[in-house]
Order: C-alpha cells, then structure tokens, then sequence
C-alpha cells in the first residue's frame, strides 16, 4: 500500500528554501523548572533557511506527565500543521513550550513522531557527547 502523496506547497513557491534533517550529535537534554522534560541520544537537527537550527526528540524521549496539550495550531507551508504541549512542573507553567507535526509533508516527513521545544521557554537545551 501506498501512502497518498503529501508534498509541500512552500518549495513550489519557494524552491531555493532549505529545510535540512539530520541526526543530532550526542545527546539532547531539554529541562524545564529544574526537571528534565525531554532526554535523547535520538534526536534529530533541523536546519532551515532563516531560522537557527532546531531539535526534534522522538516523543518516546519526552515525559509525557510534565506535558499537556494546548489549544494552539499553527501551519508552515514548508512542515505542515503543527501542534503545541504546555510545559507543567511543580506549579510552574509555560503554555506551547514544545510543537511538533504530527502529519508533515512530505520533505519533512522525518520530523513525525518528534516534537520541538523553544529555546526561550525552557531553562537548557543541552547537546552532551
């Protein structure tokens, strides 16, 4: 069986933009309220055109009881339809701390499974050999 093409509509209007996914070096450790939220020797780099480089952690590296999910979408025509988790741990609370695609497009497609967290609504994302 064949999964229905998917591609994305941002690389018809704009194919000089890169989106680059790779394995991540080492291991990623993202920690929030002094918990670690997210800890991974999986994690995959994204490097896209005007943006700083960003983690995804497969969601098996993330702790699921320090996440709930948020009302917020957004879409990118180059990823897809991204979703948002709100960050909560002992009482402190960072709402959409983490997104991640859950049906990206095609030239995407390796971010499924992974999520993302911003670097300013966290305490660290840490890459340790």
């Amino acid at each position: 069986m064949n999964a229905v093409p998917n591609p994305a509509p941002g690389f018809r209007k704009r194919p000089d933009h890169r989106v680059d996914i790779g394995p991540a070096e080492g291991r990623v450790v993202v920690t929030f309220a002094g918990r670690t939220v997210a800890d991974s020797r999986r994690a995959l780099l994204m490097r896209e055109s005007g943006y700083p480089p960003v983690h995804y952690i497969p969601e098996a590296d993330l702790d699921p009881d320090l996440m709930r999910p948020s009302e917020r979408t957004s879409h990118c025509p180059f990823k897809g339809d991204a979703r948002y988790r709100t960050l909560a741990v002992d009482g402190q609370i960072v709402e959409d701390a983490v997104w991640s695609y859950p049906e990206p497009f095609d030239e995407c497609a390796a971010i499924a499974g992974h999520a993302a967290f911003y670097v300013g609504k966290v305490d660290s994302i840490e890459v340790l050999p």
